[in-house]
C-alpha cells in the first residue's frame, strides 16, 4: 500500500497499458474504459502532484464506472449495425429453412440434422418425413412447424 503514496502519473499510466492490453486478450470492451480511465487520472496527476492517492482511487473508480454506464447507454441507443447479423447466431440463420424429419416430432420435441450437425426442435407433433420449417430459435433449440 506504500506505493500508492508514492505513485506518481506513470503509474497510472502503466496501469492503463495495462488494462487496455487485457482489453485486447478479452472480447469484453471493459478494460478499455478502466484504462482510459487510469490514463486520465494519471493526467490529472501530472497537473495535479499534491493529488492525495485516496482522490486518485476514487477518481479512477467514478471515471470508470461512469465510462462504462455512458457506453453501455450509448449501445442501445446506437447498435452496432453489421452486414452480417447473424453471424455469430448460428441458429437463426436457419430461420426460413424447410427441412424433412428423419424422426418423429413426439411431444412437442424431436431431433434434426441440419447441414453437419443434429439440432433440437420443438413443435406439433409430426410423423417422420414431414416438411417442417425453421421458425424462430429459443437458446438452442430450433421451433418448428409443419409446411404440409
Amino acid at each position: 500500500m506504500e506505493w500508492l503514496q508514492e505513485a506518481s502519473y506513470w503509474h497510472w499510466w502503466v496501469i492503463g497499458v495495462v488494462l487496455i492490453i487485457l482489453e485486447i486478450l478479452s472480447p469484453a470492451i471493459f478494460f478499455l474504459w478502466m484504462g482510459i480511465s487510469a490514463g486520465v487520472v494519471g493526467l490529472l496527476l501530472l497537473l495535479v502532484p499534491a493529488m492525495g492517492w485516496e482522490v486518485q482511487i476514487l477518481l479512477f473508480a467514478t471515471f470508470s464506472v461512469a465510462s462504462i454506464v455512458i457506453w453501455r447507454h450509448y449501445l442501445k441507443l446506437h447498435p452496432i449495425q453489421s452486414d452480417q447479423p447473424q453471424l455469430n447466431r448460428r441458429g437463426e440463420q436457419y430461420v426460413g429453412r424447410r427441412f424433412t424429419l428423419d424422426e418423429p416430432i413426439v411431444d412437442g420435441q424431436a431431433k434434426i440434422r441440419v447441414d453437419d450437425t443434429t439440432w433440437k426442435i420443438t413443435g406439433d407433433d409430426c410423423p417422420a418425413g414431414t416438411q417442417v420449417q425453421v421458425t424462430g430459435v429459443s437458446g438452442v433449440i430450433l421451433e418448428v412447424e409443419s409446411t404440409g
